[in-house]
């Protein structure tokens, strides 16, 4: 399982971030957030789907 984080679409809310902290990055400035790898490590799938479900701009998606 990928995802991304458009960074137009990000606000900096870091509720990503609060769900699972080892898959995303924040801005030192904004709080914007980014992906560590891209590739959700087996077992973080949950975790996953649950910052997704946080992003209240949606800005999070899965990739194929």
């Amino acid at each position: 399982m990928k995802v991304t984080v458009d960074p137009d679409k990000c606000q900096g809310h870091t509720l990503c971030f609060m769900q699972a902290p080892d898959l995303f990055l924040l801005d030192d400035l904004d709080g914007h957030a980014s992906v560590v790898t891209g590739e959700v490590p087996e077992g973080r799938e949950e975790q996953a789907h649950e910052a997704i479900s946080s992003c209240p701009e949606q800005a999070i998606a899965v990739v194929a």
